[in-house]
């Protein structure tokens, strides 16, 4: 993965290296003769206005441009023609700056002085006669470096690399990191106004950096949020469809109530009671539901065996004479939410129990595979057919054939109360007959 970070350093330091070589690149532009010839006012045209002086009226009358250049500025010029022959003055620049002589003694010699002055030379070439002229100029370091410096040349022209590369490099980098983050900026403000669409980001998250894992994560984070919001929304209509049914039976009975005699009125009674259980049950049922999203507390050892041995003695008493036969592996270690997970199992064997025949036993049994629990009720009942098994679970959905059996919550419960412990509902037909409820856990569960 390219890190994010990796990228900022190499751009810092790339910066700090090109803001270098242009630097030397710069010095060496500036160090050149025909720039420091062009630019120095001692040597700045001078070759045009000698030769134009010299071929209209003589050396003698030319030599005065080079006298007061040299007490000027202190540029020394030599001007040779092109059989070598020297038009100007040969005299040295300085008499003080001439290099001493050689001592006598040969082994002890010392290396020779480096000359006081820079050397430049200038080939000119006049546009009147044609004629070639060879221009040597002799400028001492001291004062070729105090006109660079009264200049501000050089350090204004490093600054000003040095800004343009950095401002480059900054401008490319921070819109490397902005982009991104405007992107995620709108994708947030989609997701909170339930428009967000995960193509939004699809060119992000290709990115191999830190901003592509999270827009990568932020994917996932928006989708399961849209499938939240969308359960929600679907369990609102569900809810309003499931209540308008009992409440309307509700209705209608207290209308014929209304009207009805004394003994019509008392045949009515059963059934208000009915449907107002009915609607109770419901309720009762819609708010489980909405528990298991709410916050349950820590987690805290679960004891199977009592939870199923309170199970079977609650059976006991709402469905007498039914057997109820467990099989559970001792030692299993689990942790979590007891009356949650109470809550699914007693959800799975009512229903077990009310599809499964009367004679033939409801089994729950455990069983261990790997670090997981497999916890499995199974009836001896007609089961599901094959295309309605992965909408089981659904709130509110029942199988074709059972719609009056429950309110299609069960089920739903149980599969959320898994998902809280980090684990599965499993549901499917068990190939000797019968139906099979799993739930898949955990053996160590947080929240």
């Amino acid at each position: 993965m390219r890190s994010l970070f990796w990228r900022v350093l190499a751009a810092f330091w790339l910066a700090l290296v090109l803001v270098a070589g242009l630097s030397l690149l710069l010095g060496r532009a500036l160090n050149n003769d025909a720039w420091i010839i062009a630019r120095h006012p001692g040597m700045q045209d001078l070759a045009a206005r000698w030769t134009e002086r010299y071929e209209a009226q003589g050396a003698l009358a030319a030599q005065p441009l080079l006298d007061e250049n040299r007490d000027q500025y202190r540029v020394f010029v030599q001007v040779l023609d092109e059989t070598g022959r020297h038009l100007s003055s040969r005299e040295p620049p300085h008499p003080h700056h001439r290099p001493p002589p050689p001592p006598p003694e040969f082994g002890n010699r010392p290396p020779l002085p480096r000359f006081p002055w820079r050397q430049l030379s200038q080939e000119y070439t006049s546009p009147s006669s044609g004629q070639t002229y060879l221009f040597i100029y002799r400028i001492p370091h001291e004062e070729l470096r105090a006109w660079r410096n009264d200049s501000l040349l050089w350090p204004l022209s490093a600054m000003v690399i040095a800004l343009v590369v950095l401002t480059l490099f900054s401008l490319l980098l921070t819109v490397s990191i902005t982009r991104p983050l405007n992107r995620l900026r709108r994708a947030v403000h989609d997701l909170g106004q339930t428009s967000y669409q995960q193509s939004s980001l699809a060119r992000l998250a290709t990115r191999r950096d830190e901003l592509g894992v999270l827009a990568r994560d932020f994917n996932r984070m928006g989708a399961r949020l849209q499938s939240l919001i969308g359960s929600q929304r679907q369990l609102l209509r569900d809810v309003s469809h499931e209540l308008r049914s009992p409440l309307a039976r509700l209705r209608i009975a207290l209308a014929l109530a209304e009207r009805a005699g004394a003994e019509e009125r008392a045949r009515l009674w059963p059934r208000l009671t009915l449907e107002c259980d009915r609607l109770e049950a419901l309720i009762g049922e819609i708010l489980a539901l909405a528990r298991l999203d709410a916050d349950p507390g820590a987690a805290r050892p679960i004891d199977l065996g009592e939870l199923v041995a309170h199970l079977r003695n609650d059976c006991a008493l709402s469905a007498p004479g039914r057997e109820i036969r467990s099989e559970l592996t001792p030692g299993l270690a689990l942790s979590g939410w007891p009356d949650m997970l109470e809550r699914a199992l007693d959800n799975l064997l009512r229903n077990a129990l009310r599809f499964s025949p009367a004679d033939r036993p409801v089994e729950i049994r455990t069983e261990r595979r790997g670090e997981r629990l497999l916890l499995s009720v199974r009836d001896h009942g007609p089961g599901v057919a094959e295309e309605h098994l992965a909408r089981l679970g659904e709130p509110f959905y029942r199988a074709p054939g059972q719609n009056a059996a429950g309110h299609g919550l069960g089920l739903a419960i149980a599969r959320r109360a898994a998902e809280r412990h980090n684990g599965r509902l499993l549901l499917a037909n068990h190939p000797d007959g019968g139906f099979l409820a799993t739930l898949d856990l955990p053996l160590t569960t947080s929240r």
